[in-house]
């Protein structure tokens, strides 16, 4: 079975999840993406962060949350996603940027509109008490 190694950013404010749309998708993503080669978890965390919503991870607020695994969006079936997921406190404004479309905060009740691997990890934040 193949993995894809990627890397999330959990925000959770008032109940709601920090979820982005890519231009041209339909699904929403938690923020993040794939690790480039040598890359810890945490610069790619910080990478992808401000690639996609143009803040800067706070590297000693990173908290690593856990790993959740689902077949990927859009690739053939025995292709799994792995997120490793970390909440981190961020300077700047969140805004959309490079491939980013639109952000969008999400709750429990938005499965229709998230990927396998979200529903999860929303699953997860849920049960925590994290999501509404």
């Amino acid at each position: 079975m193949k993995e894809i190694d990627k890397i999330a950013f959990i925000e959770i404010q008032e109940g709601k999840i920090l979820s982005t749309k890519s231009k041209g998708k339909t699904k929403y993503y938690i923020p993040g993406g794939k690790r480039e080669i040598g890359e810890s978890d945490l610069e790619t965390l910080s990478r992808e962060v401000f690639e996609e919503l143009s803040v800067i991870v706070l590297p000693d607020t990173a908290e690593y949350i856990g790993a959740f695994s689902a077949q990927s969006d859009g690739a053939k079936k025995g292709v799994n996603v792995v997120m490793r997921c970390y909440k981190a406190k961020y300077s700047g404004t969140l805004k959309a940027s490079n491939e980013i479309e639109e952000i969008r905060w999400l709750s429990y009740n938005d499965f229709e509109i998230i990927s396998e691997v979200d529903k999860k990890i929303f699953s997860f934040l849920k049960k925590n008490g994290e999501l509404k």
